[in-house]
């Protein structure tokens, strides 16, 4: 049997549980062609048989009942980034709606409110229960620690959609939290020098320039480590870091924003002190009265002509309200090339 068949058996080796997934129903299954795949589909025969037998132990016994939503908090080891666009959540916020809640969730007592549960599996249908106002269908067993991380990695091996620095940061903070690596491999599913990947990524990239990325969902492991490398450098971090604030970040996607901060951590300056473009500034009768030096660092504005510290207290006054036109103009014209 498969390595989720055989972490499938041991959790579900306590008082039985379905097989939970972050669909709202169970998948059929699946059609495979004969020959050189052949082995494949003897390993979704085991997966299925596995879980007819585990939906025949929740039929002899366990109990399903409602719980309201709002009872319910998060599990305490996050292994996801907040979603900005989920359209796969609203397809299963609509099966509810349509349907019903065809597949249980996974919770324990709250160890530090027993009034209120933790939620070990079935975070979305959770969360579109709340939305849609009902209560959710649930398993309530004594899990400890170790154990509902473990149930989080039997959902996330069945989805199989975690990234690779949503993955990397949910193993730190399982290291971080004093859980041991063997707790980490079973709840991604991964052997110990993967684990050793994982975390040595999300120990360089630090986990606000990660969150600020977010998933990056067709970003791997080769491009992370590239990153993590570049970002050992302090320098390199700081312009990462510096990239993420931009306003115009926010607005990519998440691979594109992998993207920007990436090349922001390679970018050097060739020159201690950049070339300078000079403008020279002259009156209505061609003399020369001020000099302006830019660079990408600075602006320095040189006056030529005697009245020139006087001219210098009413630039001065008049700056702030020259900047502010500007910057009203830039942010217009912005606006209308992206029209």
């Amino acid at each position: 049997m498969s390595k989720r068949t055989d972490t499938i058996r041991s959790l579900f080796a306590q008082p039985p549980a379905p097989m939970l997934s972050a669909d709202n129903s169970t998948a059929e299954p699946r059609r495979v062609a004969a020959g050189a795949v052949r082995s494949m589909k003897d390993t979704f025969s085991d997966i299925e048989r596995e879980n007819e037998t585990l939906r025949a132990r929740i039929a002899a016994g366990e109990q399903v009942i409602d719980i309201d939503p709002g009872l319910i908090d998060p599990s305490p080891f996050a292994d996801r980034f907040p979603q900005e666009e989920d359209v796969s959540f609203e397809a299963l916020k609509q099966s509810i709606a349509d349907r019903g809640q065809e597949i249980p969730v996974l919770l324990r007592v709250n160890p530090a409110l027993p009034s209120r549960y933790q939620t070990a599996f079935g975070h979305r249908r959770i969360r579109a229960a709340l939305q849609l106002g009902r209560p959710v269908r649930a398993i309530i067993r004594a899990l400890g620690d170790d154990d509902l991380i473990i149930a989080q990695g039997v959902e996330n091996s069945a989805r199989e959609d975690l990234s690779f620095i949503e993955r990397a940061v949910f193993a730190w903070r399982l290291e971080s939290a004093g859980r041991g690596r063997s707790v980490i491999q079973q709840a991604l599913a991964i052997d110990r020098a993967e684990a050793s990947k994982l975390i040595s990524v999300a120990k360089a990239v630090p986990e606000d320039v990660a969150r600020a990325i977010g998933k990056a969902p067709r970003i791997g492991r080769g491009r992370w480590q590239e990153f993590a490398e570049l970002l050992r450098d302090g320098p390199a971090l700081k312009r990462a870091r510096l990239a993420t604030t931009l306003p115009a970040f926010s607005s990519l996607d998440s691979d594109a924003r992998f993207a920007q901060a990436l090349a922001a951590a390679k970018r050097v300056e060739t020159e201690r002190h950049p070339a300078r473009q000079i403008i020279e500034i002259r009156n209505s009768a061609g003399q020369s009265i001020a000099e302006i030096r830019a660079s990408e660092r600075d602006v320095r504005v040189t006056l030529v002509k005697a009245d020139g510290s006087a001219f210098a207290q009413f630039l001065a006054a008049r700056l702030p309200e020259l900047l502010e036109e500007y910057r009203s103009f830039d942010a217009g014209d912005g606006a209308s090339n992206g029209a």
